[in-house]
């Protein structure tokens, strides 16, 4: 095979990680409401945003997932990254602080850019990295996690765009910082020959759970792995959806009820943002891949999900003193930042690994399902003085989706033929050895 058409695997993760710290955008939101809000806009303004961003993302990416194998992954990619700069530019142009223009171009059309570009370094590089698939979902998508670090920064007190150049050039430097980096990341998105695999690597077997048995989208569908998971996910990634979008306005009023000044408010806020959350959320995608390969996936969305539970309910008495709060946004960070290690990755053991870059999308779309609910939530709740509550609520429905977890197992292609029902669902729990994919005996 010629050497050309092989290309270094881990040319694969450049791209992959130039790519997603563009669409990393989405979480980079926060440092623009304090501008909006001084604009005139309200809070729930600004999570409307927000929630239209992330619905939008993930709606698309159901298209995107059909279109990976007509479009290729490099033209899809290259769609993504100049949708993405035409939405800031957009928002850009219409003055910055138009709420009807920035709800279309950074929240309807800036999401279908992250939604077309965002399934495209996930299923290139589980097809290049069969062998380690925990780790290079955690190394794709850990771009996703540190460009909202830098976007927020370079806005902020890195380059100061907000505060020299204002809103509506800071929106047009981004779209085309973001088409550009695309593009050149869009180079190496492309899949591995056919038959090619790592060396030494040995396909996984045709068993239930080790990602060789492949689902049909219809199949999966049929499946209540599907929904377990859907639900999880939902809960776990909305969580830390809500969290983003308030882990700057939140923590500016918690730290002025306990004594501090405006600025010193806001000057510990975008730290524990744009520092703690952000930089703990690139790590986390990282580090919590490498604890799947490890202890297994199932394990580890349980561990993630059922800890996240516990510090959401505990925020709200950490948000108003700066070193509670910095260690509190590091580890919703840490946590939010593994559903996008685990559930790529686990989708794949579950529904099969080939099939990924078309069952993912529909699994993901439980994204936009708790980025719409949690997100508004809070800004109707903060609204109302009650973000501590919005917290509360998060936290528990997280402890929820790591209960549905605990009882997910691996699903059979024959029963995905089969109706669904409570009675045969709880049946087939009761009999299956959860561990190894196998019935259980005597």
């Amino acid at each position: 095979m010629s050497q050309h058409r092989t290309q270094n695997r881990w040319l694969v993760v450049v791209g992959a990680v130039l790519i997603q710290l563009c669409l990393g955008a989405v979480y980079a939101w926060s440092v623009f409401t304090p501008e909006l809000l001084a604009a005139g806009w309200s809070r729930l303004d600004t999570q409307i945003v927000f929630a239209v961003g992330l619905a939008s993302f993930a709606l698309m990416m159901l298209v995107a997932g059909r279109q990976l194998t007509r479009w290729g992954p490099r033209r899809l990619a290259i769609a993504g990254g100049v949708t993405l700069g035409l939405g800031y530019l957009f928002a850009g142009l219409t003055g910055g602080s138009s709420f009807w223009g920035v709800l279309l171009g950074v929240g309807l059309i800036g999401g279908l850019g992250i939604g077309l570009g965002y399934v495209v370094p996930i299923a290139v590089g589980m097809n290049w990295f069969p062998d380690r698939k925990g780790l290079i979902t955690g190394l794709a998508v850990a771009g996703f996690g540190f460009g909202a670090m830098i976007w927020v920064k370079l806005a902020s007190n890195w380059g100061n765009l907000l505060a020299n150049h204002g809103l509506a050039t800071t929106f047009i430097l981004y779209g085309a910082i973001f088409a550009t980096l695309v593009l050149i990341g869009s180079r190496w998105m492309v899949m591995p020959p056919p038959g090619w695999k790592p060396a030494g690597y040995q396909p996984p077997p045709q068993r239930a759970g080790s990602g060789g048995e492949e689902f049909t989208l219809g199949e999966m569908l049929h499946t209540p792995q599907f929904y377990l998971i859907f639900l999880t996910f939902a809960v776990s990634a909305g969580a830390g959806l809500m969290s983003v979008g308030l882990m700057q306005l939140y923590p500016m009023e918690a730290l002025q009820a306990n004594g501090y000044s405006a600025t010193e408010a806001m000057v510990i806020a975008g730290t524990a943002m744009a520092i703690f959350f952000s930089l703990a959320n690139g790590v986390g995608r990282i580090v919590w891949g490498i604890i799947s390969d490890r202890l297994g996936r199932k394990q580890a969305v349980i561990l993630m999900t059922g800890s996240q539970g516990i510090i959401l309910l505990a925020f709200a008495s950490m948000a108003g003193h700066e070193y509670l709060l910095y260690l509190g946004a590091m580890l919703i960070g840490f946590n939010f930042g593994g559903n996008f290690a685990l559930f790529p990755a686990l989708t794949a053991d579950e529904f099969g690994n080939r099939s990924v870059g078309q069952n993912y999308p529909w699994i993901f779309l439980s994204y936009g399902v708790g980025g719409i609910v949690f997100p508004i939530l809070g800004g109707l709740l903060g609204d109302l003085g009650n973000f501590s509550l919005a917290f509360a609520i998060c936290g528990s429905a997280c402890l929820v989706g790591a209960v549905a977890a605990a009882i997910l197992f691996p699903p059979h292609k024959e029963e995905a033929h089969q109706p669904f029902s409570v009675h045969g669902f709880l049946h087939q729990l009761h009999l299956f050895d959860h561990e190894e994919g196998e019935p259980k005996k005597g």
